[in-house]
């Protein structure tokens, strides 16, 4: 899923880090001097669609708190100058949807601050499958001459952009069937996140005054929609024409929704002509105590701990780190990560890595996303 993180969760900008050959850490990664893509813009509808009271299969909660809450969201909607004929065909028909709140509670995870980390293997063997490097192989040679356009337009390694459409909805298959708004105003309510959905809803009472029909609104139960699994403020800022026909549907084209995807790993601050990342051997004498980075993570601090310090491919060939198959330019900054401990298989990671880790801040989903993105560009 798509976030970003300066909305408050998928990210803003990359975490400032430096050479070990230095004394104190500072930033290697400072954004691109480039402006971001011009996404084409989602076509306006002279009014919108007629919306009657949506027809949901959904347990709802019936709630009289949540019936008054919907009056906060009406001012909320007025006061970002959403028209009040979408206001009045969604807000009061919205319903609280019991599954949405089960799921959102039922997420993985132990304790914030727990030390216990379970190994990446398994999560390696369900996401990194035959299948998906089967199709997405099979995808990136057919689509070979349009990802050679979107490189060239956006900077972004192509096969990344495909495993991370191949990771969010099996390659456009699972996209997702709940009404956002309706999950959007449910998991506003419940109030973890609640600025952040409250946002995010108005975000897709924007789209429905633009023109989307709120039949094509659907998606995860987390509010991500469309084959990139954006939130529907993404959709409003980065949603890009990629099949040149003047509209960015991230819904039903494939091109769209790949350009849609390399257009936010160009504003995450990818940098053009540099891998994500390269596995590795780790000598057991590495002493990994003196390698233990400084800074204090903004965000994501679980996932940003497991980083080393960053030093230089060089340098870190010097300490007896070896790349296993390709490697990287040895003055290219890059950070160390063990994901199943020592002896196992370990990565040094480049700043692109980051630009994973921004659309889903999980150390897990972003190698996952690089490994399978080296299986499809291979085609095995």
């Amino acid at each position: 899923m798509a976030f970003r993180w300066s909305s408050s969760l998928v990210c803003l900008a990359a975490l400032a880090l430096t050479p070990a050959s230095a004394m104190q850490e500072r930033d290697p990664l400072a954004p691109l001097p480039t402006a971001p893509p011009q996404a084409a813009p989602v076509p306006v509808a002279p009014r919108p669609e007629p919306m009657l009271r949506p027809v949901s299969t959904a347990p709802v909660v019936r709630s009289s708190g949540f019936e008054t809450y919907k009056s906060r969201l009406t001012v909320a909607a007025r006061a970002a100058g959403v028209r009040e004929a979408t206001i009045a065909a969604v807000i009061p028909y919205l319903q609280q949807n019991a599954r949405v709140i089960a799921l959102d509670r039922a997420q993985p995870g132990g304790p914030p601050n727990s030390s216990v980390i379970p190994p990446f293997a398994p999560y390696r063997a369900q996401h990194v499958t035959t299948d998906l490097i089967t199709r997405g192989a099979a995808r990136f040679r057919s689509y070979a001459p349009q990802l050679a356009w979107l490189e060239q337009r956006f900077g972004v390694e192509p096969q990344v952009v495909m495993a991370i459409f191949g990771h969010e909805t099996s390659y456009g298959r699972i996209t997702g069937n709940f009404d956002l708004l309706e999950v959007l105003a449910t998991l506003a309510y419940e109030g973890r996140r609640r600025a952040f959905f409250e946002e995010e809803f108005i975000a897709a009472l924007r789209l429905v005054d633009r023109g989307t029909p709120r039949s094509r609104l659907k998606g995860s139960w987390a509010g991500a929609t469309g084959f990139p699994q954006f939130m529907p403020s993404n959709v409003l800022r980065l949603a890009t024409d990629g099949d040149g026909d003047g509209s960015a549907n991230i819904w039903n084209s494939e091109m769209d929704g790949l350009a849609s995807i390399a257009a936010y790993l160009q504003d995450a601050g990818w940098k053009p002509g540099i891998h994500w990342g390269v596995p590795v051997t780790v000598p057991a004498s590495l002493n990994r105590a003196s390698l233990q980075s400084s800074l204090v993570p903004p965000r994501c601090t679980q996932v940003f701990r497991r980083h080393s310090r960053w030093l230089t491919v060089r340098e870190w060939r010097q300490l007896g780190v070896q790349p296993t198959g390709r490697s990287l330019p040895d003055g290219e900054m890059a950070t160390l990560i063990e994901p199943d401990g020592q002896g196992a298989t370990a990565y040094l990671l480049t700043g692109n890595y980051r630009a994973i880790l921004d659309y889903n801040c999980s150390n897990f989903y972003a190698l996952s996303v690089g490994l399978l993105a080296d299986r499809i560009a291979a085609g095995r």
